[in-house]
Order: C-alpha cells, then sequence, then structure tokens
C-alpha cells in the first residue's frame, strides 16, 4: 500500500520595504499630486500673483505708463488722504454693502425656503430664479434703466396709479440713483446664493422637524430654533462672498449709471479704473486698490474671528 504525501504550496515572501523604496514611493506620489495642481497654480500665479505682486509695488511709485516708474514712497497715500474722490467713493461703496449684503442674503432665504419643499413647479421656479445670474450683465443693466425711467418707466407708472404724485428720477437722481443699483444688484445676484442655501437645507435632518413638531413647536418656532442654526455655516459663507463681492463692484454701476449722477454712485473699483486705465495714473490707481484690498482683508477677518467665537461657545 503507497501513502502519497502533499507537499505544502511555498508562502510567498514579501520583502520588507526598504528606505530607497519609500523615497521612491514618496516622490511619485509627489510628482502626481504636483501633475494636478501645476496647472492651476501656474494659471494663478501668472494672472493673479504677478499682477497683484506688480499692483502692490505700483503703489509706492509713479508710472503713466509711457516712461520707466519712478520712486515715489508714501506720496500716493498722501494724496489719497487728500482726495474727495476717494472719501465720496468709499462712503458709496460702504453704502452699496449696507444695502446690498443684507437683502440679498434674506431674498435669498426667503426664496430657498419657499422652493426648498415639494411643490407643484419648483424645479421650474428655482431655474428662474437663478437665470438672472447668468444672464448678460448689460442686458440686465439695459432692461433695469428701461423699468426705472423716470418719464416712461413701468415702475413709475405704477406709483403714480397708486397715488404718488411724484415718484422718484431713479438712476436719473442723486438720491435715488444707488437705491436703483442695489435693488438690481439684490434681483440678479439673489438667486445664485439662494441655490446656496437650498444646498444648505437640504442638509439638515428631516427627523429635527418632525421631533419639533411632536413637541408642539410651530413653523416659526422650528425655523428659528432649529432652521437657522443649521444653516449657519452655509450663512457664513454666504455673507463673505456677499462681503468681497459687494466691495468690488464695478461692472454693474458702470453700465447702469456709470457713476453718477455727478458722483453719486462712484465706488472705489470705479475709481480704480478711472485713475489707472482713464486717467493713466497707474502708481495712483494701484494704491487704492491696495487701501481697497486692505479693507477687504479687515472686513474678512473680522467675519471669521466672530464665527470662531461663536462657534467655540
Amino acid at each position: 500500500m503507497t501513502h502519497s504525501t502533499t507537499r505544502p504550496a511555498p508562502v510567498a515572501r514579501h520583502d520588507p520595504p526598504t528606505p530607497v523604496r519609500d523615497r521612491r514611493r514618496t516622490w511619485r506620489n509627489t510628482l502626481v499630486g504636483w501633475s494636478f495642481i501645476l496647472p492651476n497654480f501656474v494659471g494663478f500665479a501668472a494672472f493673479t500673483l504677478v499682477p497683484v505682486l506688480a499692483a502692490l509695488a505700483l503703489a509706492f511709485m509713479d508710472w503713466d505708463s509711457y516712461g520707466a516708474p519712478q520712486w515715489a514712497g508714501l506720496a500716493n497715500f498722501e494724496q489719497l488722504l487728500r482726495d474727495q474722490n476717494v472719501r465720496v467713493a468709499l462712503v458709496n461703496t460702504l453704502y452699496y454693502a449696507a444695502g446690498h449684503i443684507p437683502l440679498t442674503l434674506v431674498a435669498a432665504l426667503a426664496l430657498a425656503l419657499a422652493l426648498n419643499g415639494r411643490i407643484r413647479g419648483a424645479r421650474f421656479f428655482r431655474t428662474a430664479a437663478f437665470l438672472p445670474y447668468i444672464t448678460s450683465l448689460v442686458a440686465v443693466a439695459a432692461v433695469w434703466n428701461m423699468l426705472f425711467n423716470p418719464a416712461a418707466g413701468p415702475i413709475n407708472q405704477v406709483l403714480m396709479a397708486l397715488g404718488v404724485d411724484e415718484p422718484p428720477r431713479w438712476v436719473a437722481s442723486t438720491g435715488w440713483a444707488m437705491p436703483a443699483v442695489i435693488v438690481t444688484s439684490v434681483w440678479r445676484d439673489m438667486g445664485y446664493y439662494m441655490v446656496l442655501y437650498l444646498a444648505g437645507l437640504q442638509t439638515i435632518p428631516a427627523e429635527y422637524h418632525e421631533a419639533a413638531k411632536v413637541d408642539g413647536a410651530n413653523a416659526w418656532q422650528r425655523f428659528w430654533s432649529i432652521t437657522l442654526p443649521c444653516l449657519r455655516p452655509t450663512t457664513f459663507l454666504v455673507l463673505v462672498m456677499l462681503t468681497i463681492q459687494s466691495f468690488k463692484v464695478l461692472d454693474l454701476i458702470v453700465v447702469m449709471t456709470d457713476g453718477g449722477p455727478g458722483r453719486s454712485t462712484l465706488v472705489l473699483s470705479q475709481l480704480v479704473y478711472r485713475e489707472g486705465i482713464v486717467e493713466g495714473h497707474f502708481g495712483y490707481s494701484s494704491a487704492i486698490a491696495l487701501v481697497l484690498f486692505v479693507i477687504v482683508l479687515t472686513v474678512t477677518v473680522v467675519q471669521f474671528r466672530f464665527n470662531e467665537r461663536r462657534r467655540l461657545r
């Protein structure tokens, strides 16, 4: 009787990693990562970082683009402190931001709340609300200028039909031009921020509202105690984006009023454009741009600090 024996299969041997092999793997992973971010970084450096650094250097120089830049030290900033146009533009920029930021935030949140539920035609109304944001800004400004026409505009026609004998002259008035620009800007931007709020609303667990209903909370109590606290990260993001956008507003004002009537809608971004591109004072224009950058940076840092303190409470 013969007995056959089976030999066990050989066990695969894995060589322990060596320092050379680890370094090669690290270098390979690093190169793969750089290959993904390098195109974006090159574009950022060429079209954003280099111009920003050049503008920072020009803020301390006198240059009209024809000759070589001449060192001016703090002369541009001293002129800035004496320039009445800068003071007017700063006040108008703060005026625009004070109106545009809260109105857009409230309108976007209201739209998101109204269109978040399962209502008939919700997708259509969401698209309609977002459409102005992707519409040509020139077309938006032209249409709203016609609506705000003092003599034949539909808005004043409705006001006169309601009994207003002397309706505002809107973009033709120094007192009403900026409110008209703010209304137009809110109408154009609220759809974009509505999308952000819709995304935030859909992350709130439905169980929170169901439990609150069982406890007897009404709609306002659920909104104040559940919806708003859960939307705090979204609201902070919207607030930061709106702040930056409001302080650098340019295109809508240029198309609607071009800073007028007079200087009633002149803002800092437009003053930078006028002094640099139109007048050729690139050093002085860069100084104004640097001041605007510092203002926006300061406001943004304050917002981050305030949000961090509230988060840690």
